[in-house]
């Protein structure tokens, strides 16, 4: 068991953290008060379950790490339960793609498919992009043209070109870039990771001003149509809800564009006397968890109306497109 410590994004910023290695497993700690264990990258995991649980759990009992409580999940292609720990359904958006057709004339409403038609006709041309120097050169502008989204500040906005080459650079191996471009400038891009039967929506950002092109629509149908001929079982793009937040309209996004709520088990093993106590109140859940959705709508209400003048001096249309939550 090797401790050292490894980076992770946290809504959009790089942080240090303490991590683990066991076996061939990383395990980062994170959090203040309340101080969690899970597996680096695991949202991200090609495989669908954790093999060596048992000797994994025993070995962090054993160590001892920073951390109040260790979990892990199971993955959108494989949802029966297979471990006898304490157990809560945890929950993901994703667009099965096994037949495009399917996915286009019985999962998505008729103003979907309006908008994705809308936007070849208005010139927005759907391509394949190598990541290069060119290719982050275009996103590193397309970031800073963009300074508020989904109701907030936009995190990547002001990053360095060095910054913004190595965040896009992660999972080079197994990643994927579709680009948006009108009249061949960029105006928004998806980058995709391929996870064994599944692949993941890491990055889908366009261009406020472009919003009436509807780059966005067309990203995800290109991005559903490639996954069907690379025989891939399922897109997914972060959760469908967060907690007992159940309005965003990141959330209306997704319902709009075909996605689908599909629930799979989360485990949770308790490391230290408070960590028994966390999980049995279940403040693991988070604020998301625990509040009640009304005030949660209150909350989100109150931050857009504080960021208000901000939206309206940066953008040019309401905003519905959306960018995965960090």
């Amino acid at each position: 068991m090797i401790s050292e410590e490894v980076y992770v994004t946290v809504k959009g910023k790089w942080v240090k953290v303490p991590s683990l290695r066991v076996d061939r497993t990383t395990v980062v700690c994170t959090g203040k008060w309340i101080k969690k264990a899970e597996i680096h990258e695991e949202e991200w995991s090609q495989s669908t379950t954790l093999e060596n649980a048992d000797s994994l759990i025993a070995k962090l009992k054993d160590q001892r790490p920073n951390a109040d409580y260790f979990t892990f999940g199971q993955s959108v292609c494989d949802v029966q339960p297979h471990y006898p720990y304490y157990m809560e359904w945890d929950n993901v958006a994703a667009i099965c793609t096994k037949s495009f057709t399917d996915w286009w004339e019985n999962h998505l409403p008729q103003v979907t498919r309006k908008n994705v038609r809308r936007s070849q006709k208005r010139g927005v041309d759907i391509r394949l992009m190598k990541l290069d120097d060119e290719t982050v050169g275009l996103i590193y502008r397309l970031y800073n043209q963009i300074q508020v989204k989904q109701g907030s500040q936009f995190a990547h906005f002001g990053k360095d070109f060095a910054t913004v080459k190595r965040e896009l650079s992660t999972f080079s191996e197994r990643c994927e870039f579709l680009g948006a471009f009108h009249e061949n400038e960029l105006i928004g891009f998806i980058k995709l990771i391929y996870m064994g039967k599944a692949a993941g929506i890491m990055h889908i950002v366009t261009r406020n001003e472009d919003y009436d092109k509807r780059p966005a629509n067309a990203l995800l149908a290109k991005a559903v149509q490639l996954c069907g001929e690379k025989e891939v079982l399922y897109l997914t793009y972060g959760k469908f809800t967060y907690g007992n937040k159940t309005r965003s309209s990141l959330a209306e996004y997704k319902k709009r564009n075909g996605f689908e709520k599909i629930v799979f088990p989360r485990y949770f093993i308790a490391l230290t006397l408070k960590g028994e106590v966390i999980i049995r109140l279940r403040l693991h859940r988070g604020l998301l968890g625990i509040l009640p959705g009304v005030v949660i709508n209150l909350l989100l209400r109150l931050r857009s109306w504080v960021l208000q003048p901000l939206q309206w001096r940066f953008r040019g249309a309401p905003e519905l497109e959306g960018q995965r939550p960090d």
